[in-house]
């Protein structure tokens, strides 16, 4: 299994020539489209997680892939192929298990609407909550971790890596940071990476391989 981290919040898992695209939102902008492409999840709604040109350039290449998302999503993509999911579906696309927790985005403000969030865990290896803390009910070999948002404080990031203790835990959902932000956040969840039991390791722009 291969993992490919583009900007921001979206990655790429690639299992037995068969790939998973999650979350190609308006903020990554060095998304490049992979061939075999059997499924896109989209946790939610965020423009930052969906985008419509980024879906319609996807499934042009891929017309067979699916995309898999809560309701909010898919109800506004009736000219696509979708499954709707809710926290506690299990499902299998082209032989990869993909298991669902939760259903809300985390809280931004109490005067905001909440919207629908899925996290998904990918064959039983990759863990992403999307725009949440929602904790898996199984082990997690890599964990795609939040680590900047209006919705979060650096703290509860530490404390869901301590908790989900992945064994590779990568950085996510950081296209706000400047320069000096990114080196203050890795140099904070590296401190803590030990006690959480996992190796904390950035991969922007890499292709790396996941043992199973």
């Amino acid at each position: 299994m291969k993992l490919t981290k583009y900007e921001h919040a979206c990655f790429v898992v690639e299992k037995d020539n068969k790939t998973i695209v999650v979350d190609p939102g308006a903020f990554t902008t060095d998304f490049t489209i992979p061939a075999n492409v059997v499924a896109v999840i989209v946790t939610h709604e965020h423009s930052d997680h969906f985008d419509l040109t980024q879906l319609e350039a996807i499934i042009d290449k891929n017309p067979q892939a699916v995309i898999i998302g809560p309701g909010d999503v898919t109800d506004k993509l009736s000219d696509f192929k979708t499954i709707t999911v809710h926290g506690r579906d299990e499902i299998i696309v082209e032989g990869i298990n993909l298991d669902f927790y939760g259903n809300e985005h985390a809280v931004i403000h109490s005067s905001l609407p909440q919207i629908e969030n899925v996290g998904v865990l990918i064959d039983e290896t990759v863990y992403y909550p999307g725009d949440s803390f929602t904790i898996p009910t199984k082990p997690v070999e890599v964990l795609a971790l939040p680590v900047a948002a209006p919705w979060l404080k650096i703290s509860e990031t530490i404390e869901f890596m301590k908790t989900v203790s992945a064994r590779i835990t990568f950085p996510t959902h950081d296209a706000i940071l400047s320069t000096k932000g990114t080196s203050l956040v890795d140099s904070l969840l590296g401190m803590f990476a030990e006690s959480a039991d996992t190796k904390y390791q950035r991969i922007d722009d890499e292709t790396i391989d996941i043992a199973q």
